[in-house]
């Protein structure tokens, strides 16, 4: 049996502003985000990770570092686990393209194609990266519990993998800064144990 416990990383300024925060921004944790680094440290104190793999975004290894310093093991860095390329929206204020944000969350739901982020990528081409990556990180490890640090439109991709639903359904979940979510696979059976377990996290908000 293998069990992957999945982590967003804690808190930035942009989280706070609501600034988008994709693949092309390298923001680091806030005051708050390093508060809530050492919440998830003393949370998984007692899991007996193999692995602490993350995303190569300073954001995500700033969460992970110490995680894996706790149990002497290097965080192993893996590309295609870093957020949904933004484009040309990187860094703009949520409230500012609210519009063509809700687009890109709903369009399958009306049964339209998924858009892509302008000069960016897609839910569905991220969706493709980011489970390729968990489900080789799961095979390197078919025995025991890893832990995977990301980000927010990468760890509800997964999800939704895992559920065997449209990842269009994004928008019908809420994931905090620092929250733990845990997916196992078991005889060959995918299944999410564990969602958005708060460790002094702010509000679910996307990017």
């Amino acid at each position: 049996m293998t069990r992957v416990i999945l982590i967003r990383h804690a808190e930035t300024e942009w989280n706070q502003k609501r600034r988008i925060q994709g693949g092309g921004s390298d923001i680091p944790l806030n005051q708050n985000g390093r508060r809530q680094v050492a919440c998830i440290v003393a949370r998984l104190k007692n899991e007996p990770l193999s692995a602490v793999y993350s995303s190569p975004l300073g954001r995500a290894l700033e969460t992970a570092r110490p995680i894996a310093a706790e149990r002497g093991l290097e965080v192993r860095a893996e590309p295609a686990l870093r957020e949904i390329e933004a484009g040309e929206f990187e860094g703009v204020l949520v409230d500012d393209i609210g519009s063509y944000f809700s687009q890109v969350l709903t369009a399958s739901e009306r049964g339209d194609e998924l858009p892509r982020m302008p000069g960016g990528e897609s839910l569905e081409e991220l969706k493709e990266r980011a489970w390729q990556a968990v489900s080789e990180i799961i095979k390197r490890h078919p025995e025991g519990t890893v832990a995977v640090v990301s980000h927010y439109f990468v760890i509800l991709a997964v999800v939704c993998s895992v559920l065997d639903i449209p990842v269009s359904r994004v928008r019908r979940f809420r994931l905090g800064t620092a929250s733990l979510s845990s997916i196992e696979q078991k005889d060959g059976i995918l299944r999410l144990i564990g969602f958005n377990e708060s460790c002094g996290r702010t509000e679910g908000r996307p990017l």
